[in-house]
């Protein structure tokens, strides 16, 4: 394996994890905005009031997203695997 190799596989790793892990990241920075102004106009100050609703929105995209998810873990390591199976023969 040459370190160009090595490289992208690494690159298309890091661009796998972002693609997937980006819709999660952004509905929890959604819904803490909210909150947070939310808590703002209301004078609510309580810390714990906006972990609930980010667990929900984040399983609520991860159940939307999973088989999208997956989709793209499985290409992922076909690709893997038809690479090492090109560099043995």
């Amino acid at each position: 394996m040459s370190l160009g190799d090595a490289t992208f596989i690494m690159r298309q790793a890091v661009y796998h994890v972002i693609i997937i892990g980006a819709p999660l990241l952004l509905a929890a920075l959604v819904v803490g905005l909210i909150v947070a102004i939310l808590q703002a106009t209301t004078s609510i100050q309580e810390q714990t009031l906006s972990f609930v609703p980010k667990i929900f929105a984040i399983l609520g995209i991860l159940w939307l997203l999973a088989g999208l998810g997956m989709g793209i873990l499985q290409d992922y390591t076909r690709e893997l695997f038809q690479r090492i199976s090109g560099m043995a023969g």
